[in-house]
């Protein structure tokens, strides 16, 4: 009886290669990791300095929270006045409003999609809303403004929540169409594919030990859904809704031809406003070098509500994680 010995496997010590690959593939990382963080403060550093003497007319402070904006047409000096905050509330409004209708919409697709759904309709119907994220912007904006707000949003929408709760400070009219609430349907519309790609991948890789577990208890598929894949996939679903919520905040085109340029402030969802990013592609064209710098404030506002959104979204996440004791969080 002959001993089958075991296969050897490929020998990987005293090969001269790896004396070189392994530096070589370190360096190759850390240089590309250095990479992105040398771009990003490259670009910090030269959209601020291109804002500083617009932040330093108005005062940082003043600028962010200044309600007035009256752009000058001056080549050497400030002439205008330059208040940002009727953008970065327009752009709060819009991306709160998308993410509160998106999200529900995105849990219910992706637990459909990997609980529920036949197996002949779950490929169909993940290829059909991962489609919505291969649509231009500007399609969105365009059927937005020249379909769905006339023919959908305005009679069957805004109008209804204007008689039925007009008495209510976030309904009031007139109604006209463009708006906030216009804006925010939008990108939910916008954001639900990739949040709902992120949501299927997390509870696709939830334990299936726990449901079995679940089930064994006596536990209704409801039950499960909402008792252990909710739960434990709850670091994922705050992922994808921050991966959500950073596009709805930089998103131009389709809120541009939707929440109606208003350079004012209405706490009305029926009224037209503005946002950052749809205010500096609306101007920037025809723009004076003083408007320039006014718009490239703007660009700095941007980021700071971006990082700021990120960190409290992280601090939400951590503190969140201590108090249920979830160890991926």
């Amino acid at each position: 009886m002959s001993v089958l010995s075991p296969q050897r496997g490929p020998d990987l010590k005293n090969r001269s290669s790896s004396r070189f690959a392994d530096p070589m593939f370190r360096w190759l990382v850390t240089i590309a990791g250095t990479t992105v963080l040398i771009v990003l403060a490259l670009m910090v550093v030269r959209t601020v300095q291109e804002a500083w003497p617009i932040l330093q007319h108005e005062g940082f402070f003043g600028f962010l929270f200044g309600t007035e904006w009256q752009a000058g047409y001056s080549r050497n000096e400030i002439t205008g006045t330059y208040g940002a905050w009727p953008f970065i509330y327009g752009t709060i409004v819009t991306a709160v409003v998308g993410i509160i209708i998106a999200l529900p919409l995105a849990l219910a697709v992706a637990l459909y999609l990997t609980q529920l759904a036949p197996s002949r309709l779950r490929n169909p119907l993940s290829y059909t809303v991962e489609m919505l994220a291969a649509v231009p912007s500007i399609i969105f904006g365009m059927w937005g403004f020249f379909w769905l707000m006339p023919n959908v949003l305005r009679p069957y929408v805004l109008e209804p929540l204007e008689r039925t709760f007009g008495w209510f400070f976030l309904f009031e009219g007139p109604v006209y169409g463009t708006s906030y609430l216009s804006a925010g349907i939008i990108l939910a519309i916008m954001i639900l594919p990739i949040m709902t790609a992120i949501f299927r991948e997390v509870f696709a890789v939830n334990s299936i030990d726990q449901q079995y577990a679940a089930y064994g208890l006596g536990a209704t598929r409801f039950e499960v859904m909402r008792k252990v894949i909710l739960p434990s996939s709850f670091s994922g679903i705050v992922g994808g809704t921050m991966l959500g919520l950073g596009r709805a905040l930089g998103e131009t085109v389709a809120v541009l031809f939707l929440v109606g340029g208003a350079q004012t402030l209405s706490t009305s969802l029926a009224q037209p406003g503005n946002t950052m990013a749809a205010h500096i592609a609306n101007t920037f064209q025809d723009a004076s070098p003083e408007t320039v710098q006014g718009l490239m404030a703007i660009g700095v506002a941007l980021f700071i509500v971006t990082m700021t959104i990120n960190v409290l979204a992280r601090l939400l996440v951590w503190r969140l994680g201590r108090m249920t004791g979830d160890s991926a969080v």
